[in-house]
């Protein structure tokens, strides 16, 4: 008899054969004939598992002590070892078409070395990287060049796949039974005869040029012991729950006959790290440490907040037996940090106890300090929090997400960078990866490069963010290299203007959290952000030459703006505008735009006020932004003060601002937090880069330097709003490293105000204020000059 043939299965075969067949073409088809001479290479060409930990050793010698550079990447984590030390981490994030490797300088003596390198294939999109197949690049030079390197490889048995992700931004929880791995397999006395060599590889990806960034830095900090005891076990299995098996062990054991013991430690604030401890433990112990941003019920809670999904932020050990470090391979954020250990508590001997820090910068350059103590610390915490957002990428939050969104990259972050840090390369590389990482359509991304998002109103947000870069770092190669890019993005727009505006089609327009928008088609709150951006445009445009294309940025922004002008010509009646109906976001963002005239703003500004103090936290009262869903129009955010207090103080109110730092910021300070909340709620994140805005506030408008490196190489623009502080003083970084320290003091009814400065800068004084100089100065040293008091702007 004859059997009919299975139609389903020979579909899905020739649906599998010819997506081999189509991958196979793009492969290489596509594939840069410079990945020729890349040299990647992999432990096998055999599709590989995902969560999967491989071993690579690479033996080379030197003749004579030399000075070398390690060129570095891969597709996924990796941590590097130099002749049995840590040394360094990588990847450098980047889009798969256009790829980077590290670049590290190393001075290392005659003999023979080894450099061993432990890659965690995650297999999975995160924030950080997309899904690539693994492979790793690694060259060692001696001037131009390469050094032999004889590479042997293996898997690293031992570690648990697959168990749970820590959650879905990031990659897998480090699961390992130490007993099964190779020991000391990174030194170079380690026998690898077993180990087999790699193979070469071909990839997906683009041609590799070098990170455009500096070195990360890896820092070891000591944790401060804040709470020791001695535990049991409470919960299920131990892979039922593996965040509340932990959570919910017993520390206290007035009931329970201990089962081990429990440490926890404060970082001094939030930070991606992770633990270096050394520990001397039998064989079969059990080591697991937990991290959180803030204590839950006086202890570490390996959850992390508003995940979409699961989180277990947590690493698990079993000891090998003696004395051994406890070195994860994977930072991960928290503030707070407890090690629990399930062994017999007289066999368990701390021997070190070190955290690792990664941060892009060792410290700040910048400085602020005033008679106002609060002030003074207010302004410190949101260098702290950038700091902690620092890694390859400003981020958002080193706990969450570790994501490179524009709205921390390009709105808050570059401008609080431009008064701490001189170096600002790593706003200048995710501004081009927004670019590198645009939809189809030619929109920047607001979200890259592991897992782009793409938001409408950061894609208009973008452009005036490149401007700035120029103005506030003179590089004005940062437009010609992106201006391509530009163009395309605003055509995306274009395609979404109508006779209503910017089409809600456009891609998810995020104006702030909590806000609501306007009835009808179009939300003015992106109109307005776009409208800016046009405008943007039109400067770029002009700044590179480009007349013709100036002129249709202008057509453009004047197109869009009689749309704005309308709506707020509806909202307008014979008393005025109707500013609660406008409401609190699209009455910042029509000043800054010029759509609310002159002779309105003292009611707007007014009606700005009103809002924020009825808004929580100035209103204890107040509906609070619980949530991402809590939309109400009674809300403020740490985020849109950025756009809402220039506004304030450039219509003479510095003083109400200065009040609502101590207010607003003085309260997310309580409980002992030492960096930003993500908004005004505890609830949210507890370290985000965008809510620092007082600190570049403070400094440019209470030290009142305004970079205008846009017109000349360190030039100043003095703009010093007058205040209630009796005297303020700082230091402004600027981009050769140097920094430029201001100083002033009110006496006699004057204020003194000196400048120093070790590299020559310039600083224009207008003429129209009545200081005892005026004009633009050439500074090579120093300069100083007095104001009456009632003459310093407001």
């Amino acid at each position: 008899m004859q059997t009919k043939p299975n139609y389903k299965y020979l579909t899905l075969l020739w649906i599998l054969v010819e997506f081999l067949i189509i991958n196979h073409v793009y492969a290489t088809s596509h594939m840069p004939k410079e990945n020729l001479t890349q040299k990647l290479f992999w432990s096998n060409n055999e599709i590989a598992p995902v969560d999967t930990h491989t071993g690579f050793r690479g033996i080379f010698s030197l003749t004579k002590s030399s000075n070398l550079e390690l060129q570095i990447s891969g597709a996924s984590w990796y941590v590097i070892w130099l002749d049995g030390k840590y040394y360094y981490e990588g990847p450098d994030r980047y889009n798969p078409e256009f790829p980077e490797y590290q670049k590290n300088e190393m001075t290392i003596n005659a003999g023979k070395h080894c450099i061993a390198i432990q890659v965690h294939y995650e297999g999975v999109d995160t924030r950080i990287l997309k899904a690539i197949q693994p492979f790793l690049l690694c060259k060692i030079f001696d001037q131009e060049q390469e050094i032999n390197i004889d590479w042997k490889c293996s898997q690293l048995n031992g570690y648990d796949t697959k168990l749970k992700r820590i959650n879905a931004q990031l990659g897998w929880v480090e699961w390992v039974d130490t007993r099964k791995l190779a020991l000391d397999w990174q030194k170079p006395k380690f026998n690898d005869s077993t180990w087999k060599s790699p193979v070469s590889v071909n990839r997906l990806v683009g041609t590799f040029t070098a990170s455009a960034i500096s070195n990360v830095k890896s820092t070891e900090i000591e944790p401060l012991l804040i709470a020791e005891g001695k535990l049991a076990e409470i919960y299920g299995y131990e892979k039922d729950n593996i965040s509340a098996r932990f959570f919910l062990r017993d520390l206290e054991c007035t009931k329970n006959l201990p089962q081990g013991i429990w440490r926890r430690y404060d970082l001094g604030r939030v930070r991606l790290s992770r633990p270096k401890f050394i520990l001397n433990l039998p064989a079969g112990a059990i080591v697991e440490f937990a991290y959180s941003e803030q204590l839950q019920h006086g202890r570490v809670s390996p959850w992390i907040t508003l995940s979409t999904s699961d989180s277990y932020n947590l690493d698990h050990f079993v000891a090998s037996g003696g004395v051994q470090e406890f070195f994860p391979l994977t930072p991960k954020g928290g503030r707070f940090m407890e090690i629990h250990i399930l062994a017999s508590p007289e066999k368990i001997q701390f021997i070190s106890e070190k955290v690792l820090d990664r941060s892009y910068y060792n410290a700040e350059q910048g400085s602020f300090t005033s008679n106002d103590i609060l002030l003074n610390k207010i302004w410190q915490v949101g260098i702290n929090t950038y700091l902690s957002c620092a890694e390859d990428a400003l981020v958002d939050n080193p706990t969450r997400e570790r994501g490179q969104w524009l709205g921390d990259v390009g709105i808050v972050g570059e401008q609080i960078g431009s008064v701490g840090f001189s170096d600002l390369k790593i706003v200048r590389r995710g501004l081009v990866q927004f670019a590198q990482s645009a939809r189809a359509d030619g929109m920047v991304s607001g979200l890259c490069p592991g897992g782009s998002v793409y938001l409408s109103s950061y894609a208009a947000q973008w452009v005036p963010a490149c401007l700035e870069y120029w103005r506030i770092t003179a590089d004005k190669t940062i437009l010609e290299e992106l201006y391509p890019a530009a163009e395309k993005n605003m055509e995306a727009f274009e395609k979404f203007l109508s006779k209503d505006g910017i089409s809600k089609d456009a891609g998810w327009a995020f104006i702030d959290w909590g806000y609501v928008p306007n009835d009808g088609s179009t939300d003015m709150g992106l109109n307005l952000h776009c409208y800016f951006a046009f405008q943007s445009m039109e400067k770029w445009a002009t700044a590179l030459g480009k007349k013709d294309k100036a002129s249709k940025y202008n057509q453009l922004s004047q197109k869009l703006g009689k749309i704005i002008a309308d709506y707020f010509s509806s909202n307008r009646t014979t008393t005025g505008y109707d500013f609660e109906k406008i409401g609190y976001h699209r009455t910042v963002l029509g000043i800054i735009n010029g759509f609310i005239p002159t002779e309105n703003q003292k009611v707007a500004v007014s009606f700005l006020k009103k809002h924020i103090l009825n808004c929580f936290p100035n209103n204890p009262n107040a509906p609070r932004l619980s949530d991402p869903d809590a939309n109400n129009p009674q809300l403020i955010t740490p985020y849109f003060a950025h756009y809402a207090f220039p506004v304030l103080v450039n219509n003479g109110e510095i003083d109400f601002v200065l009040d609502q730092y101590r207010k607003c910021w003085g309260w997310a300070l309580e409980d002992n937090r030492t960096t930003w909340l993500e908004v005004f709620d505890t609830r949210w994140t507890h370290c985000h880069l965008w809510s620092g805005c007082p600190t570049w506030q403070l400094s440019r408008y209470v030290l009142g330097m305004q970079s205008r490196f846009d017109i000349e190489k360190n030039r100043f623009d003095f703009d010093l709003k007058a205040c209630s502080l009796e005297h303020a003083e700082g230091d402004i970084p600027l981009p050769s490293g140097n920094s430029v320290h201001v100083k002033w003091i009110k006496n006699s009814g004057n204020l003194s105000y000196e400048l120093s400065t070790v590299e020559p800068i310039t600083i224009s004084i207008p003429r129209g204020l009545l200081a005892s100089k005026k004009g633009v100065f050439k500074v090579n040293e120093k300069i100083s000059f007095t104001i009456p008091l009632s003459k310093v702007a407001k």
